[in-house]
């Protein structure tokens, strides 16, 4: 065979060919033309990667359709099948039978299929025998042919044969040597033109008519072959019949839900469609579908035409409301696969129970297999109103599972239990849909009554959560409501021998202070560190003297606060209330006399003298009791909370900037304290709140807790209400360990880690996390100097060397400085260095026994311009605004205890902007402290307004990425 010269004329063509063995295929070709434009016998087959060299012969669609054909050419298939190298011949001859031929052939009918539509307009020729690529032009119909079979039927025989018209006439097939060139879709060449078909038609349904006029099916064998090839085809294809009846038949279609009842499964949903008594699934897309009836001798065809447009959008309108398709059956998508305690057998009934009443709207019809037939199927609703009496809240709702009425008291048991079913009077079964168990839980659980619902003032803010949600109608005291959000809380006249005035949040405060006595509510006051909660609280004790003293009589308030704020206390008091009677009950000789403590208006204490003189105190009623840093009493089991609960009064407060200190479980003993009763027992707090909230950080939960102590928590941050504040500005100063330094972290670091991963496997780590975060507290303080651990260690601190350079530029500026660090050992190698260089300091840890000396002096000796101070000693209770600089040593788990380091400076009263340098030694456990710091903020952060404290949950894997 001669190559085709591109230079000289050639023109490419599209050939029929006919395959020994893979049946017809289409192959591209250039051939050679001759001088006077006919073809040559001069061609070449052509490829993608061959086309190049006649591209000025080529369009880009021929491009394309030489692609689709490369997947047709023998070697191209060969390849796919049979991965040796292998000449054609002897491939076909010992590979190749019927089966492959029936694998192989549908793939390549697609390409042709996808092929033949972009070939109308080009040159199709049959390939001669020989293998000549034009033999003869071929024409590809413009429109498709439409085929009609016909059925003639009568005592003896049906007669079968089917007719072909294109553009309305005739197309003669029988015995004109036609060939079926594809199968699906069907592609029949009849002389000089190829014809495709308007529906889908298989060929092989032509190929018995090629060279025959009908075929003939027995009497016998009629209702057999009726029902196996008659009713499909008149399914696709128009049929004609004569002896039976063919009836067209459309229907307005009803869609079925058909529950299925899957116990300890995942019941589901199925969807059907009903045109009169005719019945199709959901995802059967046949467009008609055909019904055979027969009486006595007679056929009956319903060809019944269905709406799958309509169909289409009854499957769209479920899933826009939450239902998942999974083949022809629908599950509810909101089951989650992984959760636990949620009996996903009944996730439909919440479906259905949601969505019922529209769904019926809209033409639905639900039905229930046998499994299901014993459960209500429908909507349910609880029809719930909340009426506010003299102390309590009155509760009348009623429970509606479809057309039935049930109090809600009967409920409350299945509510609290978490039972799903409920048994209704005449046997048949209601699904208590699962979000009631949330939503609905927390009221059942505070409330009381045998036969009739009631609930607590001071669940004040769970019925105004109701409120809120729609869930309920709420009638409440318009004054009453204004404590869940604190707007418009009655303005209280100050105190006449107030000295000084409070600015407005603080006047708020003490507003509020009034409405809680009020109502005999308990609060607390959790405002930043630094808005002045001592100031409020005075305010409220030196007006409460006022009115006592008008109405002539006289009550004591007690304080209970930690021994480091007692000097601030009177300190304040002196300054804003002098006209108070304050009593220090503390040091070895205070007074144990009751009536001598009566003859003040407060007496001020601390929780370690609270406890141990609580024989003394339990007998006085006082008027209020006031906690200060009230996270004090968190533990539930420590002596000073059991002390505590035993002193008596007529109201409660508590302050505390860090309510949640830790855990969420911080709240309960305080709140307890305030209200008794408003967060339930401890157990039913720990099952109910703690658990969910830290382990399973449950959002839902954490709003609901958030609810019920919102009315009692009056919090606000220096960004919200401080605005004079000058700003702060925090810098954070990386210090590379020196090369001694490093050796010794790392060697102690290895020791640690080996340990602490041993524990972990073996489960020691939970048990006792305490000794195991020893170590770490030993890497920490090798990161700010090995000598704290190791007093022979000779080298040298970078950090170390870093802040003394830094302290002494702050010094010779002029201003004043705070430095805090948590390790007393650290501030002694400062201590050390001040002594040896002159420097002035002042000095405050756990042993410092004159506090107010201390700060008096750093706040008036304009020599003294730098502060050591121990974190655990004062990060609370000092007023050190002289100060403009803070130094933070070294970074704690908690920032909410780093925050208040630095609101001793940052605080009313500051004038200057505040300066805050956080020392970090770099590739040490500091740094990952900072990272843990930015991530641990968890959902115990929505408790308490804006409340950003920190919980401290080091989880193993937190363990093993800070000894990464």
């Amino acid at each position: 065979m001669l190559r085709v010269d591109s230079h000289k004329p050639c023109q490419l063509v599209y050939s029929l060919a006919k395959h020994d063995f893979l049946g017809y295929l289409i192959e591209p070709h250039i051939v050679q033309l001759n001088p006077n434009g006919s073809f040559s016998l001069t061609h070449q087959r052509i490829f993608s990667n061959t086309a190049e060299e006649f591209k000025k012969h080529i369009t880009e669609e021929d491009f394309k359709i030489i692609k689709i054909l490369d997947g047709l050419e023998q070697g191209a298939i060969i390849k796919k099948i049979y991965k040796k190298n292998i000449r054609p011949l002897e491939f076909f001859t010992k590979h190749w039978d019927d089966k492959s031929y029936d694998t192989i052939r549908p793939k390549l009918e697609k390409k042709i299929a996808e092929a033949i539509p972009l070939l109308k307009d080009k040159q199709v020729f049959l390939m001669s025998k020989e293998g000549w690529p034009v033999e003869r032009k071929v024409e590809i119909t413009e429109e498709p042919a439409t085929i009609l079979f016909h059925f003639r039927r009568n005592e003896i025989e049906t007669r079968y044969f089917p007719t072909i018209k294109y553009q309305g006439l005739r197309v003669e097939f029988m015995f004109k040597d036609a060939q079926i060139v594809s199968n699906n879709p069907a592609l029949l060449l009849v002389e000089n033109s190829l014809y495709y078909f308007d529906q889908n038609l298989e060929g092989k349904k032509l190929q018995p008519f090629l060279n025959k006029r009908y075929i003939s099916i027995p009497k016998s064998s009629e209702q057999t072959y009726f029902e196996k090839f008659v009713s499909p085809l008149i399914e696709k294809h128009h049929v004609y019949a004569e002896g039976f009846t063919i009836n067209t038949e459309k229907y307005q279609a009803v869609p079925v839900l058909k529950v299925v009842y899957v116990p300890e499964g995942i019941s589901e949903l199925q969807l059907y469609f009903r045109y009169a008594n005719y019945v199709f699934p959901a995802g059967n897309n046949t467009e008609v579908s055909v019904k055979m009836e027969r009486h006595g001798d007679d056929y009956l065809f319903h060809r019944i035409k269905r709406s799958l447009k309509w169909e289409k959008d009854r499957i769209e309108e479920l899933t826009s409301l939450g239902l998942k398709k999974n083949s022809n059956l629908f599950i509810h998508f909101e089951v989650d696969q992984n959760e636990e305690n949620i009996d996903k057998s009944f996730s439909v009934f919440d479906w259905i129970s949601e969505n019922h009443d529209r769904l019926i709207e809209k033409g639905y019809v639900f039905e229930a297999d046998t499994s299901a037939q014993k459960y209500i199927i429908g909507t349910n609703k609880i029809d719930l109103e909340i009426q506010e009496n003299n102390d309590w809240f009155d509760i009348n709702a009623i429970v509606h599972f479809g057309i039935y009425k049930i109090p809600f008291i009967q409920l409350k048991n299945h509510i609290l239990n978490k039972k799903r079913e409920f048994t209704l009077p005449n046997g048949e079964i209601a699904i208590i849909p699962e979000k009631w168990f949330s939503q609905y839980g927390n009221l059942l659980s505070f409330s009381e009554g045998t036969d009739h619902l009631q609930l607590k003032k001071l669940h004040v803010g769970l019925v105004h959560d109701f409120a809120s949600s729609e869930l309920a109608s709420v009638t409440m005291d318009r004054k009453l409501q204004r404590l869940t959000d604190f707007e418009h809380i009655e303005e209280v006249e100050g105190p006449i021998g107030f000295h000084g005035n409070l600015r407005p949040y603080q006047h708020a405060g003490y507003n509020w202070f009034h409405f809680l006595q009020k109502y005999n509510f308990g609060g607390c006051l959790a405002d930043d560190m630094g808005l002045g909660k001592t100031i409020q609280t005075l305010a409220l004790l030196q007006k409460s003297k006022e009115i006592q003293e008008e109405q002539r009589i006289h009550t004591t308030s007690l304080i209970v606060m930690p021994t480091s704020l007692i000097y601030n206390w009177i300190n304040e008091a002196k300054k804003f209330t002098p006209q108070l009677k304050i009593y220090t009950h503390t040091g070895s000789g205070r007074e144990k006399n009751i009536d001598h403590l009566s003859q003040f208006d407060v007496v001020i204490t601390t929780y370690g003298i609270s406890r141990i003189d609580i024989d003394l105190l339990k007998e006085m009623y006082f008027n209020y009791i006031i906690l200060d840093e009230s996270q004090n009493i968190k533990n539930p089991t420590s002596k000073a909370f059991k002390a505590i609960k035993q002193l008596n009064s007529r109201y409660k407060l508590i302050l505390s900037g860090t309510p949640v200190e830790n855990t969420v479980n911080d709240l309960w003993t305080q709140m307890s304290f305030i209200n008794p009763g408003l967060l339930g027992s401890q157990s039913f707090f720990q099952s109910e709140f703690v658990q969910p909230i830290e382990k399973k950080k449950d959002e839902e939960k954490a709003h609901k807790l958030q609810a019920l102590i919102k009315p009692f928590v009056m919090r606000r941050t220096k960004e919200q209400v401080a605005s004079e504040l000058p700003p702060k500005t925090e810098n954070i100063f990386f210090s590379e360990m020196t090369e001694d330094q490093a050796d010794f972290y790392e060697k102690t670091k290895s020791e640690y880690r080996n340990e602490l991963l041993k524990s972990i496997e073996n489960g020691e780590f939970s048990k006792s996390p305490v000794q195991m975060l020893q170590g770490l507290t030993k890497l920490r303080q090798i990161a700010n100097h090995p000598v704290l651990i190791n007093h022979e260690y000779e080298g040298e601190s970078s950090k170390f060397t870093d802040v003394i350079y830094k302290l002494q530029s702050v010094i010779e500026a002029g201003h004043k400085v705070l430095v805090f660090s948590q390790f007393v050992k650290q501030l002694d190698l400062y201590r050390n260095y001040f002594d040896k260089n002159h420097i002035a300091y002042s000095y405050l840890d756990g042993s410092t026994q004159q506090r107010g000396k201390v700060v008096e002096e750093f706040k008036n000796d304009k020599n003294i311009q730098v502060f050591l101070i121990s974190i655990k000693a004062g990060g609370v209770g000092l007023n050190l605004t002289e100060a403009d600089y803070v130094f933070i040593l070294d970074p704690w788990w908690n920032p909410a205890i780093e925050q208040q380091a630095i609101d001793r400076s940052h605080r009313i009263g500051q004038t200057k902007n505040v300066f805050i340098y956080k020392f970090i030694t770099k590739d040490t456990v500091e740094e990952k402290i900072l990272a843990l710091q930015n991530r641990k903020l968890t959902v115990a952060k929505s408790l308490i307004t804006t409340e950003e404290s920190f919980i401290k949950s080091l989880s193993e894997e937190d363990i093993k990425e800070i000894l990464g």
